[in-house]
């Protein structure tokens, strides 16, 4: 049985958002303070203002498991384009070279994802969230900065190439946290030796969560607050999901 997410100090639990493009994480919680009247909101994985999809919302007392609910699995859908490397690493960068595009085999796709499978290093790219001195890389980037960074180790459970309208590669990746999925695509056409860039990404699952019950922004906007403390995921129903 659900337990009611309002307590005496306000709602808590999770509230799945479908991001929608061109609006930052940062935005959805601000939409979500005012929907919700609580100030205590937190968001579990900052997607890009260019992605859309899964953004997992902890409210009161679930914010405690924010970084528990970060360190799982995620599952992304993207499309790569080949032959133009951008500034971002993404369609919103400048372009920064370009490249003929071979008339690639599934073969040989299907080869360059292979060496991103499994356990590697990946280098983390200038507009990210990772701080320097307590500044976020995107903001030295904004200004033209480039700083050393040090690759992390990340991790590929598997993937799927499902379209091949060269010069657009489209797949699914399931990756662990801390996985840069634009820098998955820029490594992919490196070594395909034509370049490439992330030109749209949705991010599916987090976890055991999906978008099957997530709350669209336009619903976070104007459905009734009721109605949005019922979408919620009660802490008990999080602690039975994960089998805790």
């Amino acid at each position: 049985m659900k337990s009611n997410p309002l307590e005496q100090n306000g709602p808590s639990g999770v509230l799945l958002i479908d991001k929608a493009p061109d609006m930052t994480s940062h935005d959805v919680v601000a939409i979500a303070r005012k929907a919700l009247n609580t100030k205590k909101i937190g968001h579990c994985g900052t997607l890009d203002p260019m992605a859309t999809g899964l953004l997992m919302l902890v409210i009161g007392r679930a914010t405690k498991i924010q970084d528990l609910l970060m360190s799982e699995d995620k599952e992304y859908e993207g499309t790569m384009t080949l032959g133009s490397v951008t500034s971002t690493q993404d369609r919103q960068g400048e372009v920064l070279e370009t490249h003929e595009v071979p008339a690639f085999s599934e073969a040989q796709i299907h080869t360059a994802f292979d060496a991103f499978t499994g356990e590697f290093e990946q280098m983390p790219p200038m507009v990210s969230a990772i701080k320097k001195d307590g500044v976020p890389l995107y903001k030295l980037a904004r200004k033209g900065e480039v700083v050393e960074r040090q690759p992390r180790p990340v991790r590929v459970t598997g993937y799927k190439v499902s379209r091949i309208a060269l010069p657009d590669v489209d797949f699914t990746v399931n990756c662990s946290k801390g996985f840069y999925v634009r820098t998955y695509a820029h490594d992919i056409g490196e070594k395909l030796g034509c370049g490439a860039h992330l030109s749209a990404l949705r991010r599916t699952r987090s976890g055991k969560f999906t978008l099957d019950r997530a709350v669209t922004v336009a619903d976070l906007k104007t459905a009734p607050r009721e109605d949005l403390f019922k979408a919620m995921i009660s802490l008990a129903e999080i602690s039975l999901m994960r089998g805790a």
